[in-house]
């Protein structure tokens, strides 16, 4: 028999961890849209160049600093003191997961909306320049761009990548937390980053073959997350007695049935079998399974950010 005394009495600690709210999970998912896009559009210009593309596959990178500023406008809003958010950018701390999270956030507005007006149609390049011709600086910064193009292209796959790894890092840093202390979360959360990015792009009207090739990436991505998901498991099951009662929320315990249904079977294996079908039969992608895997993408998110508050001693001896 264990017997614990304590006279703290914390509201936000006691009887479990409730400090994140939903505005983390939403800031998560929109971070991890943003780093789909940055990566997918900076390996289109690196690997196809010469490709014709769509008017819309052209104009949604754009979508990447409009999204991050809705994810960073929920962050704001979970900050207990959010005017002083500017003292983030007063250091920079190679330990500290948050200082790197506010700088990589803070570069990605300049590589994002660049490589988005690079690859934005002639015809939208010229209009805007014609409006703005009173700007001379204007015109030097479009033409300084636009020779620069694969460098900003890998700009976006670097900032990407990070972005995506750090929405997982933030969590796996918290050792107090054994469902969030994991190495495998970081390269959860970018490939599924990437696969909702991927899935953002292929709610809008592209070309035939653009809406296949996303389809196929997307089709990857979703058997990596998988394999990744099950590593995850077995690392926790294998763990000491707090990581094996903190997944235990999955197998039995109260996000059981949230998690097997709105991530694995719905936001998953469903979409992917979806996937299959349509390229066996030569179906060009639609929407729907877009969207089941965006809203697989946010549970996933959602379930993470929540079951790994209430994992932890507390959890460890509610089993005994």
């Amino acid at each position: 028999m264990q017997e614990i005394t304590t006279t703290r009495t914390n509201q936000y600690i006691d009887p479990v961890l409730h400090i994140w709210h939903s505005e983390i999970p939403l800031y998560l998912f929109l971070g991890g849209i943003v780093a789909g896009i940055m990566i997918l559009s900076g390996l289109w210009h690196l690997l196809r160049p010469a490709d014709e593309r769509s008017r819309a596959l052209s104009m949604l990178p754009w979508a990447s600093p409009v999204l991050l500023s809705a994810g960073m406008f929920f962050l704001w809003l979970d900050l207990e003191h959010p005017f002083n958010a500017w003292r983030f950018y007063l250091s920079f701390k190679l330990g500290s997961p948050m200082s790197w999270g506010a700088w990589i956030l803070l570069l990605i507005y300049p590589a994002s909306i660049l490589l988005a007006w690079v690859g934005s149609p002639a015809d939208v390049r010229q209009g805007c320049i014609k409006r703005l011709a009173r700007f001379p600086s204007f015109d030097r910064w479009s033409s300084w761009s636009e020779a620069r193009v694969k460098p900003l292209a890998a700009a976006n796959v670097i900032l990407g990548a990070a972005l995506g790894i750090y929405t997982g890092v933030l969590l796996g840093t918290m050792a107090a937390r054994p469902l969030w202390n994991s190495a495998i979360l970081g390269p959860l959360f970018l490939v599924s980053g990437l696969s909702t990015g991927a899935a953002f792009l292929l709610l809008y009207r592209l070309a035939d073959k653009e809406r296949v090739a996303l389809s196929k990436i997307d089709m990857g991505l979703i058997v990596v997350e998988l394999l990744l998901i099950t590593l995850w498991f077995i690392g926790l099951a294998s763990g000491g007695a707090a990581a094996r009662a903190a997944v235990w929320q999955f197998f039995g315990g109260p996000y059981t049935a949230a998690f097997w249904t709105l991530v694995i079977a719905l936001g998953l294996v469903t979409p992917l079998v979806a996937e299959i079908i349509e390229h066996r039969h030569k179906v060009v992608p639609g929407r729907v399974t877009a969207v089941l895997v965006l809203i697989g993408g946010f549970a996933l998110r959602w379930i993470v950010v929540f079951a790994g508050q209430h994992s932890g001693w507390v959890s460890e001896l509610a089993q005994r």
